[in-house]
């Protein structure tokens, strides 16, 4: 059986998972919900601030929001993450302990790989739902399709340098379930409280795949 199965559900929830830095925990809660009204229910905060646990805990209580825990990269992050409500975990690759404290903690990880040879190492695991990262850096869309061809049973969400100009791209491929974004939630907005106008984007988002 896939490894990947749960993050594979979570990832076919909308086309564009918000990938989001949360500086204050009071922007927590509103910014989850204004996205999940647009219809992007699957959110990953990435833990690069100190206000990030206190945010996934915040946004865990947010009714049809799945928060996951991006930028995983210790089994401590993965045990933090998981304490703290987190429904999956996001990581920028993929190393051995990390898988191990993802599987003993039961959190459903998206794991990252930019090669052909990441990919097969983590299929040779059991995962066949990653995480396409740097995803622009990497070769972009035309990248991930080549990468595709010979291992059609693995699906990607890309992630970085992912925006409403180049995400079709993305999300036409056969092997793209969804892609991370983070012009969603953009600082401006978040800092002044423009709930309304992260939802409509949301919303526009939500449409992409269309």
């Amino acid at each position: 059986m896939s490894k990947s199965q749960r993050t594979r559900e979570i990832c076919a929830l909308a086309p564009i998972v918000p990938v989001l830095v949360v500086d204050d925990v009071a922007q927590a809660r509103p910014l989850a919900e204004a996205l999940v009204a647009g219809g992007l229910p699957a959110l990953e905060v990435t833990l690069r601030t100190p206000a990030a646990l206190d945010a996934i805990r915040a946004m865990a209580k947010v009714p049809g929001g799945v928060v996951g825990a991006g930028t995983l990269v210790t089994p401590e992050d993965v045990r933090a993450a998981k304490e703290a409500g987190a429904q999956f975990g996001v990581s920028p690759g993929a190393t051995d302990a990390l898988i191990a404290a993802c599987e003993a903690e039961g959190l459903p990880l998206l794991p990252g790989a930019a090669t052909a040879s990441e990919a097969m190492a983590l299929l040779e695991k059991g995962y066949d739902m990653l995480k396409f990262f740097p995803a622009e850096a990497s070769g972009g869309a035309p990248a991930l399709k080549a990468i595709g061809a010979p291992l059609p049973q693995i699906s990607f969400c890309p992630t970085g340098g992912v925006s409403p100009s180049n995400a079709r791209d993305y999300l036409s491929l056969s092997n793209v379930v969804c892609a991370g974004g983070s012009w969603v939630a953009p600082k401006q907005m978040v800092e002044s409280g423009d709930w309304a106008g992260i939802e409509t984007l949301a919303r526009e988002a939500s449409k992409l795949a269309d």
